[in-house]
């Protein structure tokens, strides 16, 4: 470890399989406040359903749940970033890039539901603006929602004012898109850093990822070939923030292999939650409401059972 516990960023809350850590409840005063400001925010999600125990006796699940403190902007992935080296040997977590996707994605979803299980999801604001019924299936299904830019520009070839007008877009685009809070997690395209971004992230106390393993699924291979891969490398580092494309056709059907092979190589699923929602910059809300095509603003949507009811044929 390369901190002290009384510096630690990290705070360990017990997750026993899939199921979310409970929190305690805040002060009287604020829980009242709280509760208003979360029906606001997530009256365009779809309706939660209540949580049903994991269907998979053997499921690989979610061993552990750690909530971030991102103020001042920590580094996570020892790739660039070797402050907090917080995973235990055979810990993993799982993280995906670019999306959403149609078909991909939900592929995706549906192994890691199968296994009872967690990722991370960093989102492109264009392609959550697109397809914004899938990325809020991902948080829907309880899956952490992070941000990846507006169009996925190398930074290092941006001015600082352009590179902060992608982050910003970026995250403006993904929070209109899922209709509620999103984590201030963020990671770089191409994993290229600038000390400008770095600066301004840390301002708004958003947490940067880089990797430990890098599955390189933009490349052409069998998903066969994936999972050989990143299993080889993944024992070699043996523990990871594990880096994946949920835009990848053969990492999509890689999933519920790879899922597999975790769980036979005694490899444990750490799932990473923030201690704050992101908020957005207004002056990027407004940039970007010519790109939302009629995406209603948060919280100016009724909850969808208010306005789609099954009824009986006929009635």
């Amino acid at each position: 470890m390369r901190f002290t516990l009384s510096t630690l960023l990290i705070l360990f809350a017990t997750a026993a399989t899939a199921g979310d850590a409970s929190k305690a409840p805040p002060a009287a005063g604020a829980a009242a406040k709280a509760a208003g400001a979360a029906a606001t925010e997530t009256s365009a999600l779809p309706d939660n359903p209540a949580k049903k125990s994991c269907a998979n006796a053997d499921a690989l699940g979610v061993a552990r749940t750690v909530e971030i403190d991102t103020t001042g902007g920590p580094g996570f992935g020892l790739d660039h970033y070797k402050a907090y080296d917080f995973l235990q040997e055979k810990e993993v977590v799982l993280t995906f890039d670019d999306g959403p996707q149609v078909n991909t994605t939900r592929a995706i979803l549906d192994a890691l539901d199968e296994q009872c299980t967690k990722a991370i999801f960093f989102s492109l604001g264009k392609m959550a603006i697109g397809l914004p019924e899938i990325i809020r299936d991902v948080a829907h299904r309880g899956h952490t929602v992070g941000t990846h830019t507006w169009s996925h520009a190398d930074m290092r070839k941006k001015s600082d004012q352009d590179a902060k007008d992608e982050i910003e877009k970026g995250i403006s685009g993904v929070r209109r898109a899922v209709g509620g809070p999103i984590s201030p997690f963020f990671r770089f395209p191409y994993l290229r850093d600038s000390q400008a971004t770095l600066a301004h992230l840390a301002s708004r106390n958003i947490a940067v990822f880089s990797t430990d393993v890098d599955s390189f699924d933009f490349k052409r291979q069998t998903p066969e070939q994936l999972v050989q891969a990143i299993m080889k490398r993944l024992d070699k580092k043996g523990k990871g923030i594990l880096l994946m494309h949920d835009i990848q056709p053969h990492t999509a059907k890689a999933m519920p292999s790879l899922l597999a092979a975790l769980k036979a190589g005694g490899y444990k699923i750490v799932q990473m939650k923030a201690k704050d929602d992101l908020k957005t910059l207004a002056e990027y809300d407004a940039m970007i409401e010519k790109d939302v095509k009629g995406l209603p603003a948060v919280g100016a949507e009724r909850p969808m059972s208010s306005v789609i009811k099954t009824v009986p044929t006929g009635q």
